[in-house]
């Protein structure tokens, strides 16, 4: 990569689209209202598991304004569910058959002239179940768990000499069902406009996955589905499929003949689309006296539902985190009567490494080793799993930024030691990691007459910043101002992107930015003749050669790079804790994260990142978990009253400190993912502060104050 055209770092770079979105004229999915719009309700089982005997619809079909309730019993062919091979698991079938999979399953969809009038008929839609026995805990049926691929157990040396260590312990860990929980609840506005041609405007996190799933769902041809996403409010990965209600918009739009809104509420947002699955673990841990690990043991266990095999691997990471000679990992799913789980931020790595990092700190107290020393000794110069050298790692660096900005020469070793004004203090440290990848990705870019440089490709952009980054690496590149670049993104019609998820954007669509700015270049300097300048006057040379715009389209992939080194992104997450000892009440303090995560492209939007997902972490350890009534299969606390996210008040500043190293053997741009690492590691971190502070070991999230006095 040429140096003068490497991306540099502006602090002052506005977001592109903040203007937008902090005015309102930024239109998400829900926000269209085309011509003749009606509006969908969906009605969901009130059992967990069994059979749909009848459903009485009358009185809803003669409610005013209603144009249809669709039932399984009057549903038009779906041709995709049709030809779908029955013993192959998948997404639900919506109103395919008579079958309850979890409480909430779709049973019906009223569609009326207005969103109250729909909703209102819904509630008097009444089904007739014939109930069958549900299973709905976890730990109640762990015996029946299964390993659902062939890369569910892995075993490195002796898998069980972690036993026979000077120094070992074995724990077990908890972590409960949590919801993404976007600001933007799902939705979507389906139209036919033609009997083989559809659009919508859905919440997702990939336009072209979405186009394809639709065009094979109604076997139609994948050009005359347009999908469109511009603006995403959070989706944290519960957008990265279609879900049943997207389908059942469009199976009410073709019966009405009219284009159907359909949004969730927020009480279907906790079964309709997915969440951070109900994880037991159990880690097995041994060192030497002076703190060499000698081996590793992870379980794991997550649910799943009856109808998908959801599997996201949380054990995996005690492969990768340390130098370890002997390690041995498991991966199970348990199947239950519950929606299926989907990829939450940070997805296996953040709850493998609330038991990993726990492990960890609760070694470091047997051993009597400081926790930042313990990891020092077991630093992996090269990647335990596959033995190759890391493209780029400096996690040595993150320790000694973090240790020093949260003041860890003021911890104790002793728990409970420290106090201030009457509460005790703790500090804690865990780290993360994820693998950094490089997706396919193209990018048409055009120069026009005006000026103006157009880059187009058809990722989404959930927030964090895509936009920003494309156009920060354009102005670079192309030496011109910020103000004359625009990014159309969202559009299923423009050039194909990667899903916006597992913290690949700005590796894929960045280095896609920056070598199709390099071919418009070239293309411009090929006109210009050996004599031209390495920043022309584009819009000069345009004129001059009677012409109303140059372009280019540039395709980005990985190359063999991939199979020389190992690529991930690293992070390390300080947490200072004050608990009150008679309450049991936990304040964050001071918040340090530091991210190994390569160059930064905007520091604005990559500090955002970090906070976004440390807020998250300590949603996690402090706050977060689903209730279910196992009675009936139910989740009680399908609310933001019951379900309880972290506010403003429980958030100190929060300090984002970035390595800010490119890694010049991942990408041309040097730059990898921190979205997700933002997240990974924060639970434990605020697990192992508390432990510091009070002595009093949490495994079993969140760490409420009844766990702790």
């Amino acid at each position: 990569m040429n140096e003068k055209n490497k991306p540099s770092s502006s602090d002052g770079m506005k977001r592109v689209d903040g203007r937008a979105k902090v005015t309102g004229t930024a239109r998400y999915a829900a926000e269209f209202n085309v011509k003749g719009i009606v509006y969908g309700v969906l009605v969901g089982s009130t059992i967990a598991k069994g059979i749909i005997k009848s459903t009485d619809t009358k009185k809803a079909e003669g409610a005013p304004g209603v144009l249809a309730v669709i039932t399984h019993f009057n549903c038009p062919v779906v041709p995709g569910y049709q030809s779908a091979d029955p013993k192959v698991k998948g997404p639900v079938k919506i109103f395919f058959d008579d079958k309850i999979l979890y409480n909430g399953h779709p049973v019906a969809l009223v569609v009326a002239d207005t969103f109250e009038r729909a909703l209102y008929a819904a509630s008097l839609v009444k089904a007739q179940y014939i109930a069958e026995k549900h299973h709905t805990k976890l730990k109640d049926n762990l015996d029946k768990a299964v390993t659902p691929h062939d890369d569910g157990e892995y075993k490195r040396g002796d898998i069980e000499a972690w036993k026979s260590a000077p120094i070992k312990l074995e724990q077990e860990y908890l972590l409960p069902s949590e919801v993404h929980n976007p600001m933007e609840l799902h939705g979507i506005v389906a139209r036919w406009d033609a009997a083989d041609k559809i659009t919508v405007w859905t919440k997702t996190q990939g336009v072209k996955d979405t186009q394809n799933t639709i065009a094979q769902t109604f076997k139609i041809p994948l050009e005359n589905v347009q999908v469109n996403s511009k603006f995403v409010g959070g989706a944290f990965g519960s957008a990265l499929q279609v879900w049943p209600h997207e389908i059942a918009a469009l199976i009410g739009a073709k019966v009405v003949k009219r284009p159907v809104k359909l949004v969730l509420s927020r009480a279907d947002m906790f079964t309709s689309v997915g969440y951070r699955p109900h994880t037991w673990q159990k880690v097995g841990i041994g060192a030497t006296a002076d703190g060499k690990l000698v081996g590793i043991s992870h379980q794991a266990v997550g649910q799943t539902s009856t109808y998908e095999d959801f599997a996201e691997g949380p054990a995996d990471v005690s492969r990768q985190l340390y130098a370890c000679p002997n390690a041995y990992t498991s991966n199970k799913i348990l199947s239950l009567d519950v929606g299926s789980p989907i990829w939450m931020r940070g997805p296996g790595p953040a709850t493998g490494t609330f038991a990993l990092e726990s492990a960890m700190d609760e070694l470091s107290y047997a051993l009597n080793i400081d926790p930042i020393e313990l990891r020092l000794r077991n630093y992996a110069e090269t990647d335990p799993e596959s033995g190759h050298p890391f493209s780029g790692k400096n996690l040595k660096d993150a320790y000694k930024m973090g240790a020093d900005n949260i003041g860890w020469s003021d911890r104790s070793q002793k728990p409970g030691s420290v106090t201030k004004d009457g509460w005790l203090v703790g500090h804690g440290i865990s780290g993360g990691v994820f693998g950094a990848d490089r997706e396919p990705a193209t990018v048409k870019a055009t120069m026009n007459a005006d000026g103006i440089l157009t880059l187009q490709t058809a990722v989404s952009d959930i927030g964090p910043g895509t936009a920003t980054m494309a156009v920060s690496i354009a102005a670079e590149t192309m030496g011109m101002p910020v103000d004359r670049i625009r990014f159309d993104l969202g559009d299923s019609a423009l050039p194909p992107a990667p899903q916006q998820g597992g913290s690949t954007i700005t590796s894929s669509v960045g280095s896609a930015v920056y070598m199709a700015c390099n071919d418009l270049k070239e293309k411009f300097q090929q006109l210009i003749g050996n004599g031209g300048t390495d920043k022309p006057d584009y819009v000069q040379v345009l004129k001059q050669h009677n012409l109303p715009k140059m372009e280019v389209t540039t395709a980005s992939q990985a190359g063999k790079e991939v199979e020389k080194y190992a690529m991930y992104s690293w992070s390390v997450h300080f947490i200072k804790v004050l608990v009150n000892p008679a309450t049991g009440v936990v304040k964050i303090d001071k918040v340090t994260c530091v991210a190994d995560s390569g160059r930064i492209i905007s520091p604005k939007t990559a500090r955002s990142q970090i906070v976004g997902g440390a807020i998250m972490g300590i949603g996690m350890a402090l706050t977060e978990e689903t209730v279910i009534d196992h009675r009936y299969g139910k989740v009680v606390n399908n609310n933001f009253a019951d379900y309880h996210v972290p506010v403003n008040a429980d958030i100190p500043q929060i300090d984002a400190i970035f390595v800010n190293k490119p890694d010049v053997n991942i990408n041309p741009i040097g730059a990898k993912g921190m979205g997700e690492i933002a997240l990974i590691g924060m639970a434990a971190a605020v697990a192992n502060a508390v432990y510091n502070a009070t002595g009093k070991r949490v495994r079993d999230l969140p760490i409420t104050l009844d766990k702790l006095v």
